[in-house]
Parts: structure tokens; C-alpha cells; sequence
């Protein structure tokens, strides 16, 4: 029982990796994705404005 404060910080310490590695994935995928959904929502934009007038 004397190591229990130890695991429980190395356990915090896995879960802040875990989240800086999910939080570099998400913007990997924003930074290949960002553009692509730009031009969706500019095509959609765009055809929205050719109906409206």
C-alpha cells in the first residue's frame, strides 16, 4: 500500500499523454482536412447565394 500515491500519479501522468497524442492527431487531421471543408462550405455558400437572388 505504500506505492498507491505513486501509481496514482503515474496513472494522471498516461492519461496526459494520452490526451497531448489525441490532441496532436486532431490537429493533424484539421490542418489535411481544413481546407477541403473550407471549399465544401464556399461551394454550398456560393450555390445558396446563386438560389437566394
Amino acid at each position: 500500500m505504500e506505492f498507491a500515491p505513486k501509481e496514482k500519479g503515474q496513472g494522471l501522468v498516461e492519461y496526459a499523454l494520452i490526451l497531448v497524442l489525441v490532441a496532436i492527431v486532431v490537429i493533424a487531421v484539421l490542418m489535411l482536412l481544413g481546407p477541403i471543408i473550407g471549399n465544401v462550405f464556399s461551394s454550398i455558400n456560393s450555390s445558396l447565394s446563386g438560389v437566394a437572388s
